[in-house]
């Protein structure tokens, strides 16, 4: 029996998956063994607000003003539909929120899901965002932003009947959120720490 075309098609198969695999580590890129964490859009905007003089002074310029509002949109959006989610973890907004108001946010879940109910939240947009306050807390900076927001938003019992709310009607949101950026942490985040509906 002759084996030498059985050897000839292992060593073609094998090139083949050699070319095969070079050519994808060249689009998909080569696993370092430290891949960190990927940077959202919301990381993105608020790292270019660096700990300045100009922040620290509290003269917080139209240039720092624009740049830290398009984080804080994105936050706000990320947050609210966030918690609309029906598997309690608040997993995308998680890293933007302060332990007290992840615990708040988690409680309210609980509680809704103990009901047997859930949201349906669809996020229109943001209407207005306005910085309201900005102040140095000994090693933190605060942000205090009013949102205008238009959501429709509806809650539904186990049965998907509306028990409160309207799954057609678009609602004006008015909301006051407090952002803080301890200046002393490596941390690049903004975490929300309180709001006031």
């Amino acid at each position: 029996m002759n084996y030498s075309f059985e050897y000839m098609d292992i060593i073609l198969l094998a090139m083949i998956a050699g070319f095969i695999f070079l050519r994808l580590r060249g689009i998909l890129g080569k696993k370092t063994g430290f891949e960190g964490k990927i940077s959202t859009q919301f990381e993105k905007e608020f790292e270019k607000i660096k700990i300045s003089p100009k922040l620290i002074n509290e003269n917080f310029d139209v240039e720092a003003q624009k740049d830290f509002l398009k984080g804080a949109k994105i936050a706000y959006e990320t947050i609210i539909t966030d918690f609309s989610d029906s598997d309690n973890k608040l997993i995308a907004s998680k890293p933007l929120l302060s332990k007290k108001i992840h615990d708040q946010f988690r409680e309210a879940l609980l509680d809704r899901e103990n009901k047997g109910h859930f949201a349906e939240i669809t996020f229109i947009g943001i209407k207005s965002a306005v910085i309201k306050t900005h102040k140095k807390i000994d090693n933190s900076l605060e942000v205090t932003v009013d949102f205008v927001s238009e959501i429709i938003t509806c809650i539904k019992d186990k049965d998907k009947k509306i028990i409160s709310g309207d799954s057609e009607k678009i609602k004006k949101v008015y909301d006051t959120w407090i952002f803080s950026k301890d200046m002393k942490s490596s941390n690049p985040n903004w975490l929300l720490i309180d709001t006031i509906t």
